[in-house]
């Protein structure tokens, strides 16, 4: 049954409500769970695994600090204290938000800057006190493009000033954040003019500008034009480059570039700039020839240049670390992010004269967590949690949010107690998005009370949206608990608001998984009442669903009224319809659904056209069959697998091989070759139609394959018993009990059937008792059949054999018992036997004459004469008059008792007429005696027997005597 809920799964639905950990450079977003995890932080090499301890032991919380959020607000993992010789990132405005505290007549001229428009007039007022390094201050405190401009041109004019790079910088990462390209142009071109040198924060910061703005070529033409400038970059510089190349999603090319970096290698000629286009972007040739690479000083370092290439080079900053490590996270190497990180805490341990010590957060502790989950380190994702408080910090939302989660989604309801537990201690409740996650773990684990207490204690704390009811809504439907997402459906929110048409698909969907079609119908008719109108997602969930309950002409009223309002149903919403119609032979309705679908100009798929054709192939009407395929070849769609199946049964139905054999022989050009429904298909047809060489080679050609099912071997099976190859039938027969593929009622039943033509008995009452015995297989009509030919074959009197199959056919009480007993003891299987017929010693009810008749037959032929005796008086007991298989069986029993006077007693009855002759009890009387050696009287008896029917036949056919008189007398 296919049921839609706006296309959303369980899964879907819970993560729509969850709030995702914040994304760091720490966090590897595509790790493979399936590398070893040992790869990852403390466990790669002894080295690392002490850089984890030192980095433990190490880590120490200053109170008084404050956290560094990056760029763009998301925590990079670490804080460093560096000497104040380190520049910082031109791209990080560790202000931001913030005003610094200045001293002197700085914030009285920030504060008239701000407040005047004339500026020029107000700088007027300072001319002659603003040093190089307040103007900087100024330069960088104004907020708006123009006004920088404005200032920096009033600096330019006064006759004391001198060109710096630091004013240019600020002047340029103003312009480049505005995208004012031409602007920036003009201003490069002047300092050029003016002898002012760019140095390795000039380039870093444009390309940061240019990368930002999503111009990632031209970003990265700034390094060509550095390298052409013999400027080589720094750590800062290049992290930028790193940085706007994995942001654009170029994993490989950044990785290179900081390999090169790393042995003092810039190569950019590999680095294909030409393919790395953008709407903005320009040529290569053209961005070379432009004023902007035609200006810009050489640095007179330019000749040391390529000495750099033998030197190896580290990061020694935490932000480069985070950047690389994030990098590969994203690119999914996680062995190489894994080498960065070890790297990363072994610079943190070893103390230089740059790095100060690592002081790590819980939003640092919080990105080890992901990345222990991400890599499926259960182990380590604990210890990294205990390990927040025992550094002297607290968890928080995030951390919480997210043990939560991998917990939850690993099913390790202990662990997520234990968190829970440790929340309520610190007053800490659980997150909204978190009670999906957890409501699944509950449901999956039989603690559905669980389950509901989170959901009502968090209610009870203000509720929760909409959208988390319907995922925790879609977790009850997910399990089949349709009452309890009932419950929660129609629960009290004083504190939700009106209830999202996506809660009532999902209520929806949990009726049609628990077959509550009517439910599901007054929820949706009564949807409008309470404000919420039905969308696309309800109506195709319905039709869908009643389709598949086999409320078909329903789900057409529906399908009607969908269109009415508007909606457009989906391929599959008639295709569930369709397809419904054609399991129950309405064809013509199927039909009209598929007509109406080309109206709603709604393309069918392989499915429908499927459906279509199966149903006529099945129904033998292979005209309509070739039609719907002819169709969907013409649609463009090629013919599957099931559909080429479906026409070789059509064309099976004819008996055209030809046609079949030209489809089947197209499947095997198909990925995979003909499937075993194919193949069987064919096997079928050519048994059918008694082509045994063909069957042969397809049976051969399955089983060299290992694709032989059941249904091969019971095919083949049935093809050599038409052939009259007994023999060749059980060889197969051996084969498929050997394959272990005699598994249900109708292998069994054709593997018996072959044993018993072949009169193989034992192995019929062997297989039997491990169907009915050992796999637990309820026998259906078609064993019975077998069972009752066995019984023949079994020389059972066919007084017998009728009796038992009248009280079989009219569905008596204990009459397939009293079957399945009389083939244990009819083919020797006497244990069998008496285990099948022990219910009937147990029972206290009465029995029918048959069932005491099978108990006195078991065990007489087990020689347990005191139980077949007792079984014969019970029966006398109950008032039941021995019939003629009850005397029968009795004869044999005296007989294998040695009990002559017994057997004289029923003979004498039989004798002088008391009971009416019977050929059957003659016999059973004369074997009697002789298994009580009185050979004499047998003979006797087989005389007298003689005698009987033979009167009896000459009786029958003497013609009757004729009233008529003669015409001549």
């Amino acid at each position: 049954m296919l049921l839609q809920t706006c296309g959303a799964s369980s899964t879907e639905l819970s993560l729509s409500v969850q709030a995702n950990i914040p994304s760091s450079p720490c966090t590897l977003q595509t790790l493979c769970p399936f590398l070893n995890s040992k790869l990852f932080l403390g466990f790669s090499s002894n080295s690392s695994s002490l850089a984890l301890n030192n980095f433990h032991k190490n880590a120490k919380i200053r109170h008084g600090q404050k956290k560094s959020p990056s760029k763009d607000g998301v925590f990079l993992g670490f804080r460093l204290q560096c000497h104040s010789k380190i520049i910082a990132s031109p791209n990080k405005n560790v202000n931001k938000g913030k005003k610094k505290k200045y001293g002197g007549i700085l914030p009285s001229v920030l504060r008239a800057l701000e407040s005047e428009k004339d500026l020029e007039r107000t700088l007027e007022l300072y001319h002659g006190k603003l040093n190089p390094k307040e103007q900087t201050v100024i330069l960088k405190e104004q907020s708006k493009w123009d006004k920088v401009l404005r200032v920096f041109e009033w600096f330019k004019s006064q006759k004391d000033y001198v060109p710096n790079v630091i004013h240019y910088n600020v002047v340029l990462r103003a312009l480049g954040r505005a995208k004012k390209w031409d602007e920036l142009r003009l201003c490069w071109i002047e300092m050029a003019k003016k002898g002012v040198l760019p140095t390795n924060n000039t380039y870093g910061m444009l390309v940061n500008v240019y990368g930002k703005a999503g111009l990632v070529k031209e970003a990265l033409l700034w390094i060509k034009h550095m390298k052409l400038r013999g400027i080589f970059p720094d750590e800062v510089t290049m992290s930028t480059v790193i940085k706007v190349l994995k942001d654009a999603g170029e994993y490989d090319k950044a990785d290179r570039f900081y390999k090169d970096w790393s042995v003092g290698k810039i190569e950019l000629d590999d680095l294909d700039l030409d393919s790395m286009g953008d709407q903005q972007s320009i040529s290569l040739k053209q961005f070379l020839l432009s004023e902007l690479f035609r200006t810009g000083g050489r640095s007179h370092s330019f000749t040391n240049f390529n000495e750099r290439e033998s030197s190896v080079r580290k990061p020694r900053l935490t932000a480069t670390y985070n950047t690389l490590i994030d990098l590969y996270g994203k690119a999914g190497r996680l062995r190489d992010a894994a080498y960065v990180f070890s790297d990363m805490l072994k610079a943190g341990v070893a103390l230089d004269t740059f790095t100060k010590g690592i002081s790590p957060d819980t939003k640092t502790y919080n990105i080890f967590l992901s990345l222990y989950a991400n890599v499926g380190n259960i182990d380590a994702v604990l210890k990294c949690y205990r390990k927040i408080r025992e550094v002297g910090l607290f968890p928080d939302g995030v951390t919480h949010r997210a043990v939560l989660k991998i917990l939850s989604e690993r099913n390790m309801v202990e662990e997520v107690e234990a968190v829970i537990q440790e929340m309520e201690k610190l007053d800490k409740r659980i997150d909204e998005s978190s009670l999906p996650v957890l409501a699944k773990l509950y449901v999956t684990a039989g603690m559905s009370e669980r389950a509901k207490f989170l959901v009502e204690k968090s209610k009870s704390y203000g509720g929760f949206s909409s959208r988390t009811y319907a995922a925790i809504i879609d977790v009850y439907a997910e399990k089949g608990l349709w009452a309890e997402a009932e419950a929660l459906f129609h629960s009290n929110r004083d504190f939700c608001e009106q209830k999202d048409v996506l809660e009532y698909n999902v209520m929806i969907k949990a009726y049609g998984k628990a077959e509550q079609y009517d439910k599901a119908e007054s929820l949706f008719r009564g949807m409008r009442n309470q404000g919420t109108w039905p969308d696309e997602c309800t109506y195709n969930s319905l039709i869908q669903m009643f389709a598949g309950g086999d409320l078909v002409d329903k789900a057409r009223d529906l399908l009607a009224e969908m269109q009415e309002a508007g909606f457009k149903p989906t391929c599959s919403t008639f295709s569930a319809v369709i397809d419904s119609f054609a399991k129950k032979k309405k064809l013509s309705d199927a039909v009209d659904v598929f007509e109406e679908m080309l109206r709603a100009d709604v393309k069918p798929n392989e499915v429908v056209y499927g459906s279509l054709i199966d149903a006529f192939a099945e129904d033998g009407k292979f005209e309509e069959a070739k039609h719907y395929y002819v169709a969907m070849e013409n649609s463009g769609i090629s013919a599957n697998q099931i559909i080429l199946t479906s026409m070789i049964k059509a064309y099976g139905k004819i008996g055209s091989v030809e046609g079949a054999k030209q489809l089947y022989e197209k499947m095997k050009k198909l990925d995979g070759g003909p499937d075993i429904v194919a193949s069987n298909s064919m096997l079928n047809l050519y048994g059918e139609l008694g082509m045994l060489s063909e069957a042969e080679v397809i049976y051969d050609h399955l089983r060299e394959k290992n694709c032989a099912d059941g249904v091969t071997y019971a095919t083949m099976i049935y093809v050599y018993k038409n052939m009259g190859m007994l023999d060749e039938a059980i060889e197969v027969a051996k084969e498929m009990k050997q394959s272990g593929l005699v598994r249900d009622c109708v292998t069994y039943n054709k593997v018996m059937a072959c044993y018993a033509t072949n009169g193989q008995l034992i192995e019929c009452g062997e297989l039997l008792h491990e169907m009915v015995v050992s796999k637990k297989l309820l026998p259906d009509v078609g064993t019975f059949k077998v069972l009752f030919t066995i019984l023949k074959k079994g020389g059972i009197p066919a007084e017998a054999v009728k009796q038992l199959q009248s009280s079989y056919q009219e569905g008596r009480p204990f009459a397939k018992q009293a079957v399945i007993t009389s083939v244990f003891s009819i083919v020797g299987l006497h244990a069998y036997a008496l285990q099948s017929c022990g219910i009937f010693t147990k029972e206290e009810v009465g029995f029918n004459s048959f069932a005491y008749n099978a108990a006195i037959r078991a065990y007489t032929a087990y020689g347990k004469i005191d139980e077949a005796l007792n079984m014969f008086m019970r029966m006398q007991d109950e008032g039941l008059e021995p019939d003629i298989v009850t005397l029968i069986n009795l004869v044999n029993c005296y007989g294998k008792a040695g009990m002559v006077e017994g057997v004289k007693r029923i003979h004498s009855q039989l004798k002088y007429g008391e009971i009416e002759p019977n050929e059957s009890l003659y016999k059973a009387v004369i074997d009697a005696y002789k298994n009580a050696n009185r050979h004499d009287l047998a003979e006797l008896v087989s005389q007298e027997m003689k005698f009987v029917f033979d009167v009896q036949q000459f009786t029958d056919s003497e013609p009757e005597d004729s009233d008529d008189t003669s015409l001549n007398e």
